[in-house]
Order: structure tokens, then sequence, then C-alpha cells
């Protein structure tokens, strides 16, 4: 594997929930990956707006099939799955679940309410939650004053606790957030760009609004590995496993559009009017 962990980082992410792996992607590489969320024509018409509890706005683009574009390149580049599979330490082949483009504008940006990944994921009917995790590559700086990732430190070891709606999103149980906060410790997850947050999707996480004067974007991608069986999930890429290319892909490659991308589209699966379709969507 080309890409590797320290143990301790590892068995960092197995107690805590979660690790940061500093200058992840290079400056070159963000200002690329950037270029491009800001550009493509297709990220922008499938952006979806998701309302917080105050009616401020979050957009996010999510699609499952990694593609030829700079983003594909990325979820798909060996230092990414390397270190995935590092931290899923299973046999199965990694696969990819699907990633979504965070645009949590200037004095705009939502916040998101206490959650798991899990919560969502576990009406996906995802057999085994230590199998999935998320990986938040930072396309600008993630701050406090700008609305950056809070986690509970370990509250991963949980399991997985109730959710229900909260405005247009799905939030945890309150009761155990708050036992979670008088027993383990809030972390503020602040990144520079270039930075990679890996997270389990039982840690409990949440994000306030972006009051600043600068944006917080980001890039989430979530993998399975092959062996976890979802049963209620009508995407394929979950199965599928990842096609590796070299990391050079990300700044040497040809890289085509995302018009192409399968994007999740709010008014196309009944089921998810119906029901909620944040089910797809978990998000910081």
């Amino acid at each position: 594997m080309s890409f590797q962990l320290t143990p301790e980082q590892i068995k960092s992410y197995q107690k805590d929930g979660y690790i940061i792996v500093k200058n992840f992607c290079t400056e070159a590489e963000v200002q690329k990956l950037y270029h491009v969320a800001l550009q493509d024509d297709a990220m922008r018409k499938n952006a979806l707006d998701l309302n917080d509890k105050s009616g401020k706005k979050t957009k996010l683009s999510l699609w499952f099939t990694p593609g030829n574009d700079v983003f594909g390149y990325l979820t798909r580049s060996e230092k990414m799955i390397s270190a995935v599979a590092q931290l899923l330490a299973g046999d199965a082949p990694v696969c990819h679940f699907h990633s979504k483009l965070m645009q949590k504008e200037p004095k705009v940006g939502g916040a998101w309410e206490w959650h798991q990944d899990y919560g969502y994921w576990y009406k996906n009917q995802f057999m085994f939650p230590d199998q999935l995790i998320s990986v938040m590559v930072a396309l600008t700086a993630a701050n406090k004053e700008n609305g950056c990732l809070q986690v509970i430190k370990g509250s991963h070891h949980m399991g997985r606790v109730n959710h229900g709606f909260s405005g247009e999103q799905v939030g945890a149980d309150m009761v155990m957030v708050n036992h979670a906060l008088k027993t383990m410790e809030l972390v503020y997850v602040e990144l520079a760009p270039g930075d990679a947050l890996f997270f389990h999707p039982n840690i409990l996480h949440r994000s306030e609004a972006n009051l600043s004067e600068h944006p917080r974007w980001s890039i989430i991608s979530c993998y399975n590995l092959q062996s976890n069986i979802a049963y209620n999930e009508t995407s394929t890429s979950w199965k599928m496993p990842v096609n590796i290319v070299p990391d050079a892909a990300i700044l040497n490659w040809e890289a085509a559009s995302l018009s192409d991308a399968d994007f999740l589209k709010k008014e196309e699966d009944p089921a998810l009017k119906e029901t909620g379709w944040e089910k797809e969507v978990s998000s910081v």
C-alpha cells in the first residue's frame, strides 16, 4: 500500500472514533478541487438546499459512482483507498458508497444537528457499521468561526442511538446526546485546506451555522467494505470495488466533467419524498 497510517493513528481511530491526517492533499490538489467545485455546471445544477431549524441553508451535491472527474480521482486514489482499507481492517474490497460536496456559505450556511451517519444508514440496512467510514477533505479552512465540525470523542462506542426529524434534518435523541456530552469530550475539528478527517459512522457530530465572512467547503466520501450488505439501498456503488487510480491522477490526468455523475435528486425518488430524503444524506 502506497500510503501508510501509523499504528498510533489506527489505535486512535479505534479509541476516539476519528483521526485527522494533516496535509492529506497538497496545496495544488486542493486548488484544483476547489476550482472545479466552483466552476463545474453539473455540480451547481445538482446542489440541494437543506434548511436547519432557523431556516439557514446548506448546499450539498451528492453522487454515488466515482467517475473520471477530479473528485472521482481523489475518491479512487491510492492514498485514499489505502488509508480507508487500513482503518476498516477487513479482507473484503473497499467500495465507494457516495460522495458529497458540502457548501456552507458565509452568513447563510446552516447548522447540522447532532447525529450519527449510521443513524441514517441504518435505514439503508447496512449490517455492520464498523465496515463503513467517512472521509472529509477540507477545501477551505474549517474553524469555530465558520461552523467547523464538532465531535463527541469516543461516542462511537455507544452504538447507534435513535434519530428523528429536526426541521428538514434527521437528528439524534438529545437525551442521549446530553448524556454523552456530560461523559465524553467535545472536540472542535479545525482543519486547514487539504487536511483529512476520517470518522466512524457512529460518532456523534454536528456543526454550527457559518456566521463568518468566509466559506466552509469540503468533500466528504463514504466507503463500505464489499462484505457489508445493504438490504435497503437502491444505488449499487456500495457493492462495487473501487477502481483505484494513482495519486498523480488528481493533478495530471485529463478530468471529465461531473455531468455524467449519478447525482442524488430529491424529486426523482418517491420514497425519499415520503420518508425523508435525508436517509441518503448524512452531513456536517
